[in-house]
């Protein structure tokens, strides 16, 4: 069953309400979607997580589905990674967690990333399927990258360009990627998938996150990396055989190092959406990696 006994609940965080589901009882860990996905990606992975003793919260996005849409600035500053990041720190408080382990896929990974970095006494794990981060990535972009991921350069242009391309037919826009598909997804999600990408507010936010991308999130990567701050909890990188990552950057767990000392990787069958192609292969992979949260100790503040 979708999401059998999770709660689907709006949550207020401050600056915007998120919506999320959330369910299980015990050590707390947070899912965090990728674009252009909603929380519902997670409907076959979360109760395996549940089940084997995770209180398990997955919310939208802020901005994607149906979260809030937070205002746009010229900076692109409300819909960087560290702005949402905080949003589901506060989530997580609202819930009663303070302190969680954080798995991240796709755009959601970046969003883990930042929440370790900046808030290392809140996270106890993270786990980042099928990303590496935004500076990382920029770093080493070249021809190959450019051509394999014009969409990040496509989305980060100004307004309205990009939105008005996607909104005249956005199934079309979407459907165009083979990982899209609604036997893959699932048909509850499916569903929720297209409600979310045929609402221009979401299309426009979805535009800004990639926006900040390009700009202030690089900015905070960059920085961090110039003043040598390092992730204080373990890592767990994940990466799809039937993806790019391998052939872009080689060994995807080193450029995790360039981050963090304690790095393992692995590779799963299947394609970009690891958690709705081989959910059973990810949660194997996840469980002994999140056990170690029940005994792992608060980190000190950032920079420390």
């Amino acid at each position: 069953m979708f999401f059998d006994g999770f709660r689907l609940e709006h949550i207020d965080v401050g600056e915007t309400r998120l919506r999320v589901r959330h369910g299980g009882d015990g050590t707390p860990v947070l899912l965090l979607h990728g674009h252009p996905r909603t929380h519902a990606t997670w409907h076959r992975l979360a109760p395996l997580l549940a089940a084997a003793g995770h209180t398990v919260v997955c919310p939208d996005l802020p901005g994607y589905g149906g979260s809030g849409k937070p205002a746009s600035r010229p900076d692109h500053r409300p819909h960087s990674k560290r702005a949402m990041a905080q949003a589901c720190v506060r989530l997580m408080e609202a819930l009663g967690h303070q302190r969680f382990a954080v798995v991240g896929h796709d755009r959601g990974g970046y969003v883990a990333f930042r929440a370790a970095m900046d808030h290392p006494e809140r996270v106890t794990q993270l786990a980042a399927l099928d990303v590496v981060p935004i500076g990382s990535a920029l770093a080493r972009c070249d021809a190959r990258f450019a051509a394999a991921w014009w969409h990040w350069f496509f989305m980060g242009q100004p307004t309205p360009t990009p939105e008005r391309v996607i909104n005249a037919d956005p199934h079309a826009w979407y459907a165009a990627r083979p990982g899209n598909r609604r036997e893959l997804m699932g048909e509850e999600a499916w569903r929720d998938w297209q409600r979310a990408i045929s609402d221009p507010e979401t299309v426009h936010a979805m535009c800004e996150d990639y926006r900040a991308g390009l700009t202030v999130d690089r900015t905070d990567d960059d920085a961090d990396h110039r003043a040598g701050r390092r992730l204080a909890c373990p890592v767990l990188a994940v990466w799809a055989e039937g993806d790019d990552l391998p052939g872009l950057y080689g060994d995807v767990a080193a450029v995790w190092r360039e981050w963090s000392d304690d790095v393992r990787g692995v590779e799963l069958p299947g394609g970009h959406h690891l958690a709705e192609e081989v959910p059973a292969e990810l949660a194997a992979e996840l469980l002994p990696f999140l056990a170690g949260a029940r005994n792992a100790t608060p980190a000190g503040p950032p920079g420390s």
